[in-house]
């Protein structure tokens, strides 16, 4: 009984047809094959692997399905066709797995569907067109070409012209009236105390360093002290060593209260007698 009930399925599954969708595929389009196979409560269906061949190839692996209705199993193919017209696909072979290892192999028969070119009916027998020659271009006149490259070459011109224009002449005295020495009790009066003496004692120490060369701007304050000391003993070293500490410690922030007017007075006299005396 079990060996004809596999002969009926055997031949009930092989009289089964393929179903094809869509029913007017074209060429290059998704063509989904599926075949419904029935199979006893309990088995398995596994499909064989389809080969690609010169006229349609698989897209992806088989698909076995179980449906709603016991025994029956769905086995779908999605394949691509690449030649137009009548086509007859050999289907592998299918296998129903029991579940005491029983295997019952169904054919898996031929597939047939039409394939629609994506060519136009319009276009009979087509076929490969030879290579378009070479277009000519239309003669067209040279003077814009010439416009557009006089009209550049000025403006490179100008543009190197206006690069390598002289320095624009100062008139005489035209910048001197900004010049002028801002007078300390400008400087007092803004509240810049500091400003004051740090200018009275560059303008002593400059006069210093241009009458003794030795007694450079360089030199901290008890050194410039210490050279004019050894080069100028007749100097007011005193007064000068006065000044020049006060000063500082006004143009540092270190004293406070400091009336700088007077300082600056006397650092400014001072400067004009080491300037004196090195004229004579």
């Amino acid at each position: 009984m079990i060996g004809l009930s596999f002969l009926v399925m055997q031949v009930a599954a092989t009289a089964d047809a393929w179903a094809v969708a869509p029913s007017r595929p074209t060429v290059g389009d998704t063509i989904r094959v599926e075949r419904m196979v029935s199979a006893p409560a309990g088995w398995r269906i596994r499909a064989g692997r389809l080969s690609s061949g010169s006229v349609a190839e698989p897209l992806s692996d088989v698909v076995v399905l179980a449906t709603a209705s016991p025994g029956q199993w769905v086995v779908r193919y999605s394949i691509v066709a690449w030649a137009p017209g009548p086509t007859a696909l050999e289907m592998p072979a299918l296998w129903r797995l029991g579940p005491d290892g029983s295997v019952d192999s169904v054919p898996g028969g031929t597939a047939t569907f039409r394939v629609a070119s994506v060519i136009p009916d319009s276009v009979k027998s087509p076929g490969p067109q030879p290579a378009v020659g070479p277009l000519r271009l239309d003669r067209s006149s040279p003077i814009p070409v010439v416009a557009a490259a006089l009209l550049a070459g000025g403006v490179l011109a100008l543009l190197i012209a206006w690069k390598r224009r002289g320095p624009r002449v100062v008139a005489a005295g035209a910048g001197r009236a900004g010049d002028a020495e801002v007078p300390d009790a400008r400087w007092l009066a803004a509240g810049e105390p500091k400003a004051v003496a740090a200018r009275a004692s560059q303008r002593l120490r400059l006069a210093l360093a241009h009458a003794i060369p030795e007694a450079h701007e360089a030199l901290s304050t008890e050194e410039c002290l210490a050279v004019v000391a050894r080069a100028r003993p007749d100097a007011p070293l005193r007064d000068l060593r006065e000044l020049l500490v006060a000063l500082d410690q006004v143009a540092f922030a270190t004293a406070h209260g400091v009336d700088v007017g007077p300082l600056a007075a006397r650092a400014r006299a001072l400067a004009r007698d080491f300037g004196n005396g090195a004229r004579r």
